[in-house]
């Protein structure tokens, strides 16, 4: 389900609310994708990116974050990974 306000959630290695994602990812947030019997979103859109969550970890839960451009250029450097 998508939702346009946000729901703090959190790994076994960080807390993220709304201020912290914002700050780390350097944009303003707009909505995410909760699916059902998850602990964090799948995806999470913000004013110029979409951000994809993915879980690095078996022995415990920790996300990399994909941030693609939401309108990209011909620049390869529109797709960053970071944890």
């Amino acid at each position: 389900m998508i939702h346009y306000e946000w729901i703090d959630f959190k790994t076994d290695t960080d807390y993220y609310n709304q201020k912290t994602f914002e700050e780390e990812v350097g944009d303003k947030f707009e909505a995410l994708l909760l699916e059902q019997n998850k602990a964090y979103p799948t995806m999470i859109w913000t004013k110029h990116y979409v951000i994809l969550l993915k879980n690095t970890s078996r022995m415990y839960q920790d996300l990399t974050f994909i941030k693609i451009a939401r309108y990209p250029t011909n620049d390869i450097t529109d797709i960053h990974f970071f944890a």
